[in-house]
């Protein structure tokens, strides 16, 4: 790969829109290959002065150390600061939830560097994580939210690579002429991404060569009917918090799902999937009349009174006693490239 082939991914980032220039923007970087092209691409677009980058040093690898002294010299090249979290120190983490911890940390202090400034976040998840984290879903957490995948923008997070894959990131790097540190995890079977990528992927590549690709199509058109879909959620609950158990009751069964789940996750400010699965019960109940309460998981709460339904969030119960209960592996985006 060569030059020419830089400047057609760069021009397939740039046309997404995600990074615009002048835009503030705070890149994440770990020093891998998606990072690296990451921080590259947004400094051609955004400019350098809008550019500040940030690299969590976990301290839990041999080479945490090297990593972060390659992101500070990759940084000086391009003339970005850099800002490096050292997490020793830090809270530690909830034993099994280690991914969790890992991606608080980043997220919230890529947060507080963003907020002064209106920056957007980029991080450096690509087609393939995509695939990947379409897949582990699937398998893990069923509904339709499952084949969706990663949004290219969330909030202030936006996902400019979404469009290449790792091996593009990879052919990047090296016709620009940057070195990318290799994470030795990736390589281990303990995490749930890697499982997928060492061994579905390359099963579905052998059933069908387009595997990927229309797995990454599938995600494309959903993500169209599902906008098409949230409008008659919007449509039914026309702005209220609740909805009157009678009118749930002879909603279609999808859209009485969709809407419970909706309810759900304005109360909880996270997905609650589940919720969806527990309608029919919250009918029953509804219609005993009085007032019923039902936890649906994800510390929410349904609240049935006066014929309608409701949510509210619950308080969070005391980890300290828990230690076997923390729930599923975090999907592939919530791990470092």
């Amino acid at each position: 790969m060569d030059e020419p082939f830089a400047e057609h991914v760069l021009e397939l980032v740039r046309e997404d829109g995600l990074l615009e220039e002048g835009r503030p923007v705070v890149a994440m970087i770990s020093g891998g290959r998606d990072s690296v092209c990451l921080l590259d691409l947004a400094v051609r677009i955004c400019g350098a002065d809008a550019v500040r980058a940030l690299h969590v040093n976990y301290g839990l690898r041999e080479q945490a150390d090297e990593d972060e002294r390659h992101c500070a010299a990759l940084c000086a090249r391009l003339d970005v600061p850099l800002e490096v979290l050292r997490a020793k120190g830090q809270q530690e983490p909830i034993r099994g939830n280690l991914q969790a911890w890992a991606r608080r940390l980043r997220y919230e202090q890529a947060e507080l560097i963003a907020r002064p400034i209106d920056a957007a976040i980029a991080v450096g998840h690509t087609s393939s994580d995509q695939v990947e984290t379409i897949l582990y879903r699937l398998a893990a957490s069923p509904g339709r939210r499952a084949l969706l995948g990663m949004g290219a923008r969330e909030g202030r997070v936006v996902r400019p690579l979404l469009p290449i894959s790792r091996e593009q990131t990879a052919a990047y790097c090296q016709a620009r002429g940057l070195g990318w540190r290799e994470d030795e995890s990736n390589l281990s079977e303990r995490y749930a991404r890697n499982r997928v990528r060492h061994r579905l992927l390359p099963a579905l590549r052998e059933l069908h060569p387009a595997a990927e690709a229309n797995v990454l199509r599938t995600a494309e058109l959903l993500r169209e009917e599902t906008d098409v879909l949230e409008a008659l959620v919007d449509a039914e609950l026309a702005g209220a918090q609740s909805i009157s158990v009678e009118r749930l009751a002879v909603l279609a069964p999808a859209l009485a799902r969709m809407v419970v789940v909706r309810l759900a996750e304005q109360a909880a400010g996270r997905l609650v999937p589940q919720a969806g699965e527990r309608v029919a019960e919250l009918v029953e109940l509804g219609r005993r009349g009085g007032r019923a309460e039902l936890h649906l998981g994800a510390l929410v709460g349904a609240v049935l009174q006066g014929g309608r339904l409701s949510m509210v969030r619950l308080p969070p119960r005391d980890l300290s006693t828990a230690s076997t209960e923390h729930g599923p592996p975090m999907p592939a985006e919530d791990l470092d490239d």
